[in-house]
């Protein structure tokens, strides 16, 4: 006989109210096979490459007048009974819908792309959990950005992922095949003169 009290488990819309909640406004989480996990604020480093890559795929977006982009770590249901809510720091939608349809809260369809940036305090085991479910969730390509080493690494469900390094191209594969970024635009800064 078990002494340990199970633990309740929260769902999708429950983490939706905790998040919302007034004592939660300065604080970042995601929702793992139903347990709240408090993520750290990342820093002026990610902050930069996650920038650059949202106006890169934005861009991308209104050149062709198809797809959406969201930023800012959008809640994805990724998995349901337990359910899991992730936040990639960008995703990319092949399909396009009008502002009014747009879902107010969890998105739950997968998007094609997702792009995470890696922070100083990531533990490489706690991202491939991440990048795993992202997909087996349907997400089919997902960009890791390794701002200190200034490269990219890219998975793909069955596949052995691939580094792609600072002075190389990127392309969005056969997912995306129109899309194509220089790996160094992601760390791009304006270095005018001050003063």
């Amino acid at each position: 006989m078990s002494t340990a009290a199970s633990k309740k488990l929260m769902t999708a819309d429950e983490f939706y109210d905790f998040v919302h909640r007034p004592e939660n406004a300065d604080r970042a989480f995601e929702l793992v096979r139903g347990e709240v996990v408090e993520m750290s604020l990342p820093g002026e480093l990610h902050g930069v490459v996650s920038s650059n890559a949202n106006w890169l795929l934005s861009n991308f977006m209104r050149q062709r007048r198809r797809g959406r982009v969201l930023c800012n770590d959008p809640g994805i249901i990724l998995e349901r009974d337990p359910d899991t809510v992730r936040g990639p720091d960008i995703v990319f939608f092949e399909d396009t819908r009008k502002y009014n349809e747009l879902n107010p809260k969890w998105v739950e369809d997968p998007p094609v792309l997702a792009i995470e940036v890696l922070s100083p305090n990531d533990r490489i085991g706690k991202v491939t959990l991440k990048i795993t479910q992202f997909l087996h969730s349907g997400i089919r390509i997902v960009w890791l950005i390794d701002p200190a080493a200034r490269d990219v690494t890219v998975h793909r469900k069955g596949k052995d992922p691939y580094v792609v390094e600072d002075g190389q191209e990127l392309t969005g594969e056969d997912v995306l095949p129109d899309l194509r970024v220089r790996v160094a635009d992601f760390f791009f800064v304006a270095e005018g003169t001050n003063g």
